[in-house]
């Protein structure tokens, strides 16, 4: 479902990337399959600094449909980005990955809190968070991160999701599925 950034994926992530309803929400935009290229070169440097975590999204197949990415890693939280292809929408993938990445969040990296900037206008993404059990709308609870995302202009809704409420969750889920085994 996940895997490492790599080169030689780029072009089918730029065609996917181009489509209309998805080029609006990409956070690193790129205008042609060679920009597209050298982003991602970009993005595996960075993520060898520490700066960012960036993982492919792969449908059954493991043919590469979109990424998900933790972006302004600092003081162990970080910016949720993700996007799928057009003709991924709807199907599930969007889920599965932001667990599965969630997952490698806070077993193998020291994260504690991933925060999500949703447009006010996307309604797709917000009821896709909304979606979530361990994610929560947290305008109210960090107002000095909202307060931040919006400096320039108030479109931002802030979503987080916690290790603790994950880890709630998750262990919550595996004692649910034990016990109906038993």
């Amino acid at each position: 479902m996940l895997k490492k950034r790599d080169l030689h994926e780029s072009p089918q992530l730029f065609e996917l990337m181009v489509h209309p309803d998805v080029f609006p929400y990409v956070r690193h935009k790129a205008h042609s399959s060679d920009e597209h290229y050298f982003l991602t070169k970009q993005t595996m440097e960075a993520e060898e600094q520490g700066e960012l975590i960036s993982r492919t999204i792969l449908d059954e197949w493991n043919q590469p449909i979109g990424t998900i990415n933790l972006f302004d890693v600092q003081d162990n939280y970080g910016f949720l980005a993700t996007w799928l292809g057009k003709d991924y929408h709807g199907k599930g993938y969007n889920q599965l990955a932001k667990e599965a990445f969630f997952e490698e969040l806070f077993f193998q990296y020291d994260i504690h809190v991933v925060f999500m900037k949703i447009r006010r206008t996307n309604i797709r993404s917000q009821k896709a968070a909304e979606k979530m059990p361990f994610c929560q709308l947290s305008d109210e609870i960090y107002p000095e991160v909202l307060e931040w995302i919006n400096k320039e202009q108030d479109v931002f809704h802030l979503y987080a999701v916690t290790k603790d409420q994950y880890l709630f969750h998750y262990y919550r889920t595996e004692e649910d599925e034990q016990a109906q085994e038993a």
